[in-house]
């Protein structure tokens, strides 16, 4: 199969573009055909070697935690889904090995739910890492309600847009963090834009949030800290030690489950997908490089096949 992957950990050009064996099925597993996958962060965090004394990387390491597809074969032990099933999930294991930027992976039943209808295979791609964060920052971990003002701390990317959209589909009013040239999509999701904060402390006592989704650490979240009296209304994907506050930090968690609870809002018209430059497989570098820049609006895409829905 065709399949981006790297031998070793480092910058750009450690990344290859050529041909693997398929991924073994194991007994609860599914093999599915990618049509496409997601670039999150993450993916090349864990290239760079940043991540290795938190996460196991076998070699050779083929990238990648989104994807949507069709199943072609599944495990014995497979009851959920189907041959033929479109399907689309965060495919994250316990370690970093068989990724979703191949022609085809083979991934856990439990990571996986079926295809928004409303969504394409590229949309529904850029939905499960970012939309499982921000839903399990907001949902399972701050209990938003119709009472609470949020402060989303970097509204513009793939996390802060979707969490914008989920909080106010909870009746949430929101306040986001962007620069100047994204304030009027901030806005277009149901967010008062805010700048960048220069004076966090100043900004924070103005808005005066309920309740805080931070997405980047530093000054803002230490003011939300002391602004709030404690940490048990701030989730964070950026700053572990929140927890030592009485804080949540956020490392998503693969559910079918709240991946159902996206493609409902999403085929409600509640949650829309951003999608800011879509790359063919063979432009995994390119598309890595512009992610590395941090000025993405909303999520990259990488078109792995043309596949006919069933």
């Amino acid at each position: 199969m065709k399949a981006v992957f790297y031998n070793t950990f480092g910058a750009l050009d450690v990344l290859e573009y050529g041909e693997l064996d398929r991924p073994d099925l194991g007994p609860d597993s599914v093999l599915v055909q990618v049509a496409a996958a997601s670039v999150n962060p993450v993916d090349w965090k864990l290239m760079s070697g940043g991540l290795r004394s938190r996460m196991t990387s076998v070699f050779p390491v083929v990238p990648g935690w989104d994807l949507a597809g069709i199943v072609q074969e599944v495990g014995p032990s497979v009851t959920q889904v189907r041959v033929g099933d479109e399907v689309f999930g965060y495919a994250r294991m316990d370690f970093v090995h068989h990724g979703t930027f191949a022609e085809f992976t083979a991934v856990p039943e439990r990571v996986l739910a079926q295809r928004p209808t409303s969504l394409s295979y590229g949309e529904a791609a850029a939905l499960p890492l970012a939309g499982l964060t921000a839903y399990q920052a907001l949902v399972h971990r701050l209990h938003l309600d119709a009472e609470d003002r949020l402060l989303v701390i970097g509204g513009a990317g793939g996390v802060g847009g979707f969490a914008i959209q989920i909080a106010r589909s909870l009746g949430t009013e929101v306040y986001a963090t962007g620069s100047p040239g994204n304030h009027a999509y901030l806005a277009s999701l149901g967010a008062h834009p805010v700048a960048h904060p220069t004076d966090a402390r100043q900004t924070l006592e103005t808005i005066k949030p309920t309740a805080v989704l931070d997405l980047y650490g530093g000054e803002p979240l230490q003011e939300s800290i002391n602004l709030l009296k404690g940490a048990e209304r701030i989730a964070t994907i950026a700053d572990p030690s929140i927890v030592a506050h009485g804080g949540h930090y956020v490392f998503v968690q693969p559910s079918s489950n709240d991946l159902d609870a996206l493609s409902n809002l999403v085929n409600s018209g509640q949650l829309h997908v951003e999608i800011q430059e879509r790359f063919a497989l063979a432009e995994t570098k390119a598309a890595f490089a512009a992610s590395m820049e941090g000025h993405v609006r909303g999520k990259l895409v990488i078109d792995v096949a043309e596949l006919e829905p069933r």
